[in-house]
């Protein structure tokens, strides 16, 4: 009764907040308009059209060859790229927590963790084709073959480990570092060897772990669309089937029903991670560790780990140094040397390439404050308000994840290209660079609000209580005392917003118009015509803007971050 009229208080306080009201329906309209309504305009366009409401368009596309095939390829990378790419992550996470590095390696492995972040989803196959390919460097002028392809389903499932076996690397790093090292070395002092302690008591406690970073690996796989597009040859994915759908096709009706599927696949394997495994790992692993890890020694075991990783750290950052390299190649395949600067003088001179880095660095640095101001809001209200639609703006929110950028694309061309469930509302919007400011902000809004939603729960609800009973309304306690709380967060969230708009690719290639020049767009576009110094020259530069926003927000944190303040006074 006690939390039933506890409940009923905080709901007339946020009914006599004005302010507090406005926003959450403001909230509300802008997720059910930009991510809801999208996905469901691309349903009603999947069993509407060809002779009138049914599966008509489902028996029609599953009829296609290269559809169903496209399924069963998407399905066999994912399965083996999210495998890989644990296996990988687990290894460097374990050689980084349990064995004790020199600090070059260390160096390494953070170099490794960083590269994904801060360049375009498909610089590796970009590489993998100039080192590896028919010309490659590696393949054509120092072995001398000839025959060689790295195109198709091999290229793809080592190109797209390579890219994401850093982010279950981190994952996994975390869990390893809360184990309690008591529960090892308690076996340790039994008799048992370290691997029958690592099969025994680490690998159990981490399964769940491992589960999840496999989940988030294949959805990531099967929604990438820009390396099956450069290195997957003839090899069809759904992504690269819809997106040739639609644009070579012209049958959107079709590509809107092969967007579902893929949209099925990816929502299955969402909530299995996000409501299963993620609730499991938490019960799982019970918190810091008790004291400091002995770490091994034994170079036995030090020196091999330890040389496997350094040298696939040193091959991954070989492969993304090879970027800027092949940018300065006089012609890629046929001249090496000497080096010239004639391509990125080209970019600029001929390509267009002012016009590119403006448009993508105007239009990211618009979305990025809207996306970290509105991660901050969600995440404020979902952790210090109660109201009936917070479950609503939550989940709603943290959909996107999990909805491909591809599929999101064919949504919003459905949705918006005939205005408002076709009335002609708001179809100026279709073709603007508002639009793809739309899309940014969407597809990096999860990422901040999970951010948000850990700093927000680390702060007393005592201290902006303390600020209501002084007669400060909603919007100047979160100014004043939220916002600057979690400064961190909030930039964190920022910045990460800024890199993933201006790397984008999947979901804006379907939305942007000859009026906007995306630098990921010509990118693509140079790689898919064989003009590779272009391409390179174009994602160098791109990596240099991202990997400098990337630095100046550390050098923000680091002079005036919130956690400097604390630890000064």
């Amino acid at each position: 009764m006690a939390r039933g009229q506890g409940a009923a208080l905080d709901r007339k306080k946020l009914m006599a907040d004005p302010i507090m009201v406005t926003t959450i329906v403001v909230l509300i309209t802008f997720l059910t308009l930009f991510i809801l309504y999208p996905l469901a305009i691309l349903l009603v366009d999947s069993f509407v059209g060809d002779g009138g409401f049914g599966f008509g368009i489902f028996k029609r596309i599953f009829a296609m060859p290269n559809f169903t095939r496209a399924i069963g390829n998407t399905l066999k990378i994912g399965f083996v790229v999210g495998i890989l790419s644990a296996l990988v992550g687990l290894l460097f996470a374990y050689v980084e927590v349990y064995v004790r590095m020199n600090r070059f390696v260390g160096g390494l492995f953070k170099v490794v963790s960083m590269l994904p972040v801060v360049s375009p989803p498909f610089v590796l196959s970009l590489s993998m084709i100039m080192l590896f390919g028919k010309a490659g460097l590696v393949t054509r002028f120092l072995l001398g073959i000839y025959d060689n392809s790295v195109y198709g389903y091999w290229g793809i499932v080592v190109v797209q480990t390579l890219t994401f076996f850093p982010v279950c690397y981190m994952m996994l790093k975390g869990l390893l570092k809360n184990i309690d090292p008591s529960l090892e070395e308690a076996a340790r002092d039994m008799g048992a060897s370290r691997w029958r302690v690592f099969m025994d008591v680490t690998l159990p406690l981490l399964l769940p772990g491992i589960g999840n970073a496999f989940l988030v690996t294949f959805i990531e796989s099967i929604a990438d669309f820009a390396n099956p597009m450069i290195i997957g040859g003839s090899y069809d994915t759904l992504a690269t089937t819809i997106y040739l759908q639609i644009t070579g096709a012209y049958d959107k009706a079709g590509a809107a029903a092969m967007a579902v599927v893929l949209l099925c696949i990816t929502l299955l394997m969402f909530a299995v991670q996000k409501y299963y495994l993620e609730a499991k790992t938490a019960a799982t692993l019970t918190g810091k560790a008790s004291r400091a890890r002995m770490l091994i020694e034994d170079k036995s075991v030090k020196i091999p780990l330890t040389v496997f990783c350094a040298l696939g750290a040193a091959f991954v950052i070989l492969m993304y140094i090879c970027v800027p390299i092949g940018a300065c190649f006089p012609t890629w395949g046929y001249k090496f040397f000497p080096l010239t600067g004639k391509w990125f003088g080209l970019v600029f001179s001929r390509y267009h390439g002012f016009k590119a880095f403006k448009d993508s660095f105007l239009l990211s640095l618009i979305a990025a404050p809207v996306t970290a101001l509105l991660s901050m809001i969600i995440s404020y209200l979902v952790v210090k308000r109660k109201f009936k639609a917070k479950g609503f703006i939550e989940a709603v929110s943290m959909l996107a994840m999990a909805v491909p950028g591809t599929v999101l694309g064919v949504g919003y061309i459905r949705g918006f290209s005939g205005g408002l469930f076709h009335t002609g509302f708001l179809q100026g919007l279709y073709g603007t660079g508002l639009i793809l400011i739309i899309v940014f902000v969407v597809r990096s809004l999860p990422t901040g609000t999970r951010s948000g939603i850990s700093a927000l729960r680390q702060i007393d609800k005592s201290i902006e209580e303390s600020a209501y009973d002084m007669g400060a309304d909603s919007l100047r306690v979160f100014m004043t005392v939220t916002l600057p709380l979690i400064k961190d967060s909030f930039l964190s969230g920022l910045v990460t917003a800024f890199v993933r708009s201006i790397t984008a690719i999947s979901a804006i290639i379907l939305l942007v118009t000859p009026q906007f020049l995306l630098i990921t767009v010509q990118i693509n576009e140079f790689a898919e015509k064989g003009s590779f110094s272009l391409a390179c020259a174009f994602a160098t530069i791109l990596i240099i803007i991202t990997y400098g926003a990337v630095l100046l927000m550390n050098l923000f944190m680091k002079y005036f971050g919130t956690s400097r303040k604390i630890k000064e006074d």
